[in-house]
């Protein structure tokens, strides 16, 4: 008998945050992380992105200022409702779509897939992971780029807090947060997030096979070229598809069915 699914924490939070989630300092970086990527994935204009986890499609709706083609998917309604709000307010054609990224099932679809600021990939409570992030990659064609960020678990454990908690059995680090609305409304929350080694993300990589993967340490808003140190709050994780990779090998690892789609 198929396992129940763990219900998403963050999206009470984002009924409640709504458009002031956007306020937080951590989106305020958003063109920076973007101009970044359309140079470390090789993005042109007309190419297909995936964005995972899209939120209130901030990335989403950068790249598609850039000439991009961007789906967006996010499992918060709320989210993807402010989504729309954003693309027809700034006269841009994005699609988005509510969709769980544990049922993402898209395979070789994209140009290039991203999923980041914790965007349903560091969300799952630390063992949907692994099954999650070879979906993310089989959405991308052959050759196709993939990102991934992740928080950085050696940087939540040196800085934790008083009141937080990290479990080292699954990586992810608790705490609780007072959080204002828009109308300043205050409101306490629990937040898991699941943090990463290098290595670990490393490992993921191989498992789908991903090449020309680099790892780097960055933070909201100052992406770049390196190594990660103890400093580094998150993981940039690039990478591409294997061009010989056949797509039902893919789903054979994962051990779900296809949904081959092409544009």
């Amino acid at each position: 008998m198929e396992k129940p699914r763990r219900v998403l924490w963050f999206n009470e939070l984002a009924r409640f945050l709504g458009p002031a989630y956007l306020r937080n300092s951590f989106t305020k970086g958003t063109e920076q992380e973007v101009d970044f990527l359309v140079d470390a994935l090789g993005l042109a204009p007309g190419q297909h992105v995936l964005d995972v986890g899209c939120g209130p499609g901030r990335h989403s709706l950068a790249l598609a200022r850039r000439g991009l083609t961007v789906l967006g998917v996010d499992a918060s309604d709320d989210f993807i409702a402010l989504a729309h709000r954003g693309a027809a307010a700034d006269h841009l054609d994005v699609a988005f779509e509510v969709l769980d990224v544990r049922e993402l099932d898209i395979v070789g679809r994209f140009d290039a897939v991203i999923c980041l600021c914790q965007g349903g990939f560091g969300l799952l409570g630390g063992r949907d992971e692994p099954d999650v992030f070879l979906r993310i990659s089989r959405a991308a064609r052959p050759g196709g780029a993939i990102a991934v960020s992740a928080f950085h678990a050696p940087f939540a454990i040196r800085h934790l807090e008083r009141g937080e908690t990290f479990d080292p059995a699954t990586g992810v680090l608790h705490e609780r947060a007072t959080l204002r609305d828009e109308e300043g409304e205050e409101r306490e929350f629990d937040l898991w997030t699941t943090c990463f080694t290098t290595r670990e993300l490393e490992l993921l990589a191989a498992s789908a096979e991903l090449i020309d993967v680099a790892i780097h340490g960055v933070s909201p808003g100052r992406y770049r070229v390196g190594a990660a140190d103890l400093d580094a709050p998150e993981l940039l994780l690039v990478g591409r598809r294997a061009l010989g990779e056949r797509l039902d090998d893919a789903s054979t690892r994962r051990g779900g069915a296809s949904s081959t789609t092409s544009d």
